[in-house]
């Protein structure tokens, strides 16, 4: 028999491309079902819960295939400027039938600016973002932008319990930081710095902040963008 040179990291990104793709046409349909029945399902803990697992998933794999790309030098931001107010509109709407749901509240407070970024990959870093700090509030989540320091700075901020002391951090996370050993390999910290880092101008990258406190007293995440 004939060896066979597989390429198992290339079988694998192609799988989970495939899979990404299936649950994207899984959600559509479950935002379908949602308008169609709104009265019955919005208020059902167990539809709410199968949409916002399937949204975690598809998330999951976003970030995998972003990280396979990473590493195969072949991830790169796409800049373009954007009004950071519509776009954070625009982003929040498709969460907000799984907020209602759920019954968590959700604002946005954006200062009148526009931003250099790429769409599709801060649209994966907020879907992350969005996605944990609908796992760990209590009622209300906040997204804000403002310009600080020369950056664009967009933060969501929750009520909950707030960030660990461990995962607390400024800057960016390098692939020998995750922990493999622990139940939590911080996979989507790791994406969403990565990111954040593709963003640069002249000698400036973006990075991560993760604290709490904030208005809101719990996590607060914040994506710095030249």
């Amino acid at each position: 028999m004939k060896n066979r040179n597989i390429d198992f990291s290339m079988v694998l990104a192609l799988a989970v491309h495939d899979m990404k793709n299936s649950l994207g046409m899984l959600l559509n349909s479950l935002d379908e079902l949602r308008a169609e029945n709104e009265a019955k399902l919005t208020e059902s803990s167990k539809f709410n819960t199968l949409q916002y697992e399937a949204e975690r998933i598809h998330n999951d794999l976003v970030q995998l295939l972003g990280i396979y790309r990473l590493g195969e030098n072949n991830l790169s931001a796409h800049i373009e400027e954007h009004s950071v107010s519509e776009f954070l509109s625009e982003h929040l709407a498709r969460h907000t039938p799984l907020l209602e749901g759920l019954g968590i509240e959700c604002s946005i407070e954006s200062d009148d600016i526009n931003g250099f970024f790429d769409t599709d990959l801060l649209t994966g870093v907020l879907n992350n973002t969005i996605n944990n700090a609908i796992r760990y509030t209590k009622s209300e989540i906040k997204l804000t932008a403002a310009e600080r320091e020369g950056y664009l700075v967009i933060r969501v901020e929750d009520d909950g319990e707030g960030y660990p002391e461990s995962m607390q951090h400024t800057g960016t996370l390098s692939f020998k930081s995750l922990d493999f050993n622990t139940g939590s390999t911080s996979l989507g910290l790791f994406f969403v710095s990565a990111v954040a880092n593709l963003h640069s101008e002249g000698d400036r990258k973006g990075y991560i902040k993760l604290h709490n406190g904030g208005e809101l007293g719990g996590g607060v995440f914040e994506i710095w963008l030249p």
